[in-house]
């Protein structure tokens, strides 16, 4: 629609209708979030509303899309857009702060924007009955547990079996906005003298849960960073932030990082050691363009190569004195940064990401020399992806043993304090044995 059309509208009207676009191509068509987003043409001023709308919409869904459906009549049938929007409204009412008046108006006119003009009067009818019924109808949606938490069942039930005990704290978290934690190039900078300049720029931060980290008290534009350009600091998790100090790098040694892209772990191992001799393995071109792009910034070299790593003829025959593979997963432990997962994923898909994970592992513990270590690497908290696939490998692989204990960590939320504040992530750390 036209820049004219846009602003004849009430201010907002056009971000709901984008992040109600972006919605309906999730929900109809099972894309990511970040696809949806990247086929809308968004002006720059929208850009962060949008995607703050769309993501939190797709983190309260499975409890929004109930609501909805409560305040229809039996069997009652409407647009998927129309349907995209009314979620998308029904977030802005119940997880924003704007005033309840204006969201209605708001969500009126987007139903124009987005072609929907017939079905305007319905989209206000709908949602001021919303606002009258607002405290029964939202009790009554709570009744069901998966509502509640907004969480699939089946993905409930593997938490709740998995972790009783931190079951409140995880669902906590997932449905919590993502803090922003930044890594710390100690090789060039101190932790405490990049807070003193991002204080200097009135930007607040704390000491984050790994002694390289800070999270950010308000998110901010990472052109804002004082540093960034320069190399200084990256956007990267705490807990992600474990990959390179279980690795171990030693200047010297020959280090793959498997799986590399997007690059922030293989930046962080050659800043602890840019000795290291690394090569950055990924299968996807335009994802390896990424690692890259991030190596440049940090002033950082690495041998760059597009391969499967199941194929045959990328690598060389030399082996490797350290290994990370960071598999492809789930990515249950970044619900909260991808909150599309609740809806696109299965339960089925855990298998495959299973047989895929025991796969690479098995291909990559071949290039690793004796005495050497790799360190493998999931975002995801099932154990079907993780312990289990660790397990399995290690029961037909005498020559290799666990260099130490596994870690797991969970997502935790933001009331556990800076100091505890991560994603969730699996890390298992492997030898294979000095005379194998």
């Amino acid at each position: 629609m036209n820049t004219a059309a846009r602003t004849a509208h009430a201010p907002g009207s056009a971000a709901l209708a984008d992040a109600a676009r972006a919605l309906a191509v999730v929900i109809e068509e099972g894309c990511t979030a970040e696809e949806a987003l990247q086929r809308l043409e968004l002006a720059a001023g929208e850009r962060a509303a949008v995607r703050a709308i769309h993501s939190g919409t797709l983190r309260w869904y499975l409890r929004l899309a109930p609501a909805l459906d409560a305040l229809l009549q039996p069997g009652q049938r409407m647009a998927p857009m129309v349907h995209a929007l009314l979620v998308t409204a029904l977030h802005q009412l119940e997880y924003s702060r704007a005033a309840e008046h204006s969201v209605v108006n708001i969500a009126v006119d987007a139903a124009r924007l987005l072609g929907q003009r017939g079905a305007s009067g319905f989209v206000n009818a709908l949602l001021r009955r919303f606002l009258r019924e607002r405290a029964a109808l939202c009790a009554h949606v709570d009744r069901s547990e998966t509502a509640a938490a907004a969480h699939p069942a089946w993905l409930l039930a593997e938490l709740r079996a998995q972790y009783p005990d931190a079951l409140q704290s995880v669902l906590a978290a997932n449905n919590e906005n993502p803090p922003m934690t930044l890594r710390v190039n100690l090789a060039r900078i101190s932790r405490d003298q990049l807070q003193q300049r991002l204080a200097e720029q009135d930007i607040a931060a704390v000491p984050g849960a790994t002694d390289t980290s800070l999270m950010l008290e308000r998110a901010c534009d990472v052109a804002a960073l004082p540093g960034f350009a320069e190399g200084l600091v990256s956007v990267q998790d705490a807990g992600a932030q474990h990959a390179a100090v279980l690795l171990d790098a030693q200047p010297g040694m020959r280090v793959l990082d498997a799986c590399a892209a997007p690059g922030g772990k293989s930046g962080h191992i050659l800043e602890r050691c840019p000795d290291a001799q690394l090569t950055a393995v990924d299968v996807d071109s335009a994802r390896l363009e990424r690692v890259a792009d991030n190596l440049r910034r940090l002033h950082l070299t690495a041998e760059l190569v597009r391969a499967d790593l199941l194929s045959d003829g990328w690598w060389d025959g030399r082996p490797f004195d350290r290994i990370l593979l960071d598999v492809p997963c789930s990515g249950t432990g970044v619900i909260r940064r991808h909150p599309d997962i609740k809806l696109l994923r299965r339960p089925a898909d855990i298998d495959g990401f299973a047989r895929q994970q025991g796969a690479l592992l098995a291909r990559v513990a071949g290039m690793l020399a004796p005495g050497g270590r790799l360190l493998y690497a999931t975002c995801s908290v099932l154990r079907a992806e993780n312990q289990s696939v660790v397990n399995g490998f290690l029961a037909a692989s005498p020559a290799f043993t666990r260099a130490q204990d596994d870690l797991q960590l969970l997502p935790a939320p933001r009331a556990a304090g800076p100091g505890a504040l991560t994603d969730g992530f699996y890390y298992a750390c492997l030898q294979m044995k000095a005379g194998a």
